[in-house]
């Protein structure tokens, strides 16, 4: 068969043959693992740096590795809102029932709470969901000329 040079050849293993010439395969291993794979492409590169050498998991002693303690359950936010002389309770309840999915219901007492107590926690979120909910309630709060304050604190 004619190869990009025009002339017969054919790919035998990883050499090529050419007319005339004696084909030879060589044996090459398939790689088992992600570790053998790494250092066959290490050592296919180029690189002059000798493999490291074979230990098992848990034999190496060189390290010291500090456990970091790991959370399952990431930490909860609460989002709290403050009392003040000029927001309308009428705004706090739309602002409840739209950015917190409460119902007319559970808005009016959390909205009482916040008049009569001061501060009341309207939901409990991830950090990155409370602070959020805190920036689009007051960016509303401001549109509509309204003083609310809102903040988050860990649960």
């Amino acid at each position: 068969m004619p190869g990009w040079n025009g002339r017969s050849s054919n790919l035998i293993g990883s050499r090529l043959q050419g007319p005339g010439q004696d084909a030879r395969l060589l044996a090459t291993p398939v790689p088992t693992d992600d570790r053998e794979l790494y250092l066959g492409a290490r050592a296919s590169s180029g690189d002059s740096d000798p493999p490291p050498p074979n230990k098992a998991p848990g034999e190496s002693e060189d390290v010291d590795l500090e456990d970091a303690p790991v959370s399952a359950v990431p930490r909860r936010y609460k989002v709290i809102f403050h009392n003040d002389d000029y927001t309308t309770q009428e705004f706090v309840v739309h602002v409840l029932q739209r950015f917190f999915h409460k119902t007319e219901t559970e808005a009016q007492h959390i909205m009482l709470t916040v008049h009569h107590k001061g501060a009341a926690v309207a939901g409990v979120y991830t950090k990155d969901v409370a602070e959020t909910k805190v920036q689009q309630v007051m960016d509303a709060a401001r549109d509509n000329g309204m003083p609310l304050l809102l903040t988050t604190e860990p649960e």
